[in-house]
């Protein structure tokens, strides 16, 4: 097995985060709205915040980014991204298998966004038990996925 760490960002690490957000999510940004290099490095530098993103390594190599938001009663992962090299080698799984185990400990929901055109993503996060709640953003280019137990629709009584 692998061994997968995980380490605090600092402001020096902004550039690594960019590149390996860029690597992993390129192709989908690209797909939805296409590929603005200084729009993007804009957005990187209002969300990277330092101390709370993770920088997740396997064997000493910064394989991807991980940002989690513990919530008062759900955790909610807001980033996973790992570098097109590593994947396939169940480093996101294990990731994801850590937080779903603790979300459980904790008696809370583990929730996530993922954009509609990954599909690979997607299929990754149904088996391990999430599901989709809603699809949201500018037409409907997120889903929300919980492990929240699904709620049927409105009850009408006659």
């Amino acid at each position: 097995m692998t061994t997968i760490d995980l380490r605090p960002t600092a402001s020096a690490d902004s550039e690594c985060c960019f590149e390996l957000h860029k690597a992993a999510m390129g192709a989908y940004v690209t797909a939805i709205w296409g590929w603005d290099e200084e729009l993007q490095r804009d957005y990187h530098a209002r969300a990277f915040t330092p101390g709370q993103w993770q920088i997740i390594t396997v064997g000493g190599a910064q394989a991807g980014i991980l940002d989690v938001e513990h919530r008062a009663t759900e955790i909610y992962l807001r980033r996973i991204s790992i570098h097109p090299d590593y994947q396939g080698r169940g480093i996101g799984s294990q990731l994801i298998r850590d937080l779903l185990r603790q979300a459980r400990e904790q008696g809370q929901d583990l929730i996530l966004d993922v954009l509609v055109v990954n599909q690979r993503a997607q299929a990754l996060y149904r088996r391990l038990g999430l599901h989709e709640v809603t699809r949201h953003g500018e037409n409907d280019i997120k889903i929300r996925m919980s492990t929240a137990p699904s709620h049927p629709g409105p009850i009408h009584r006659t």
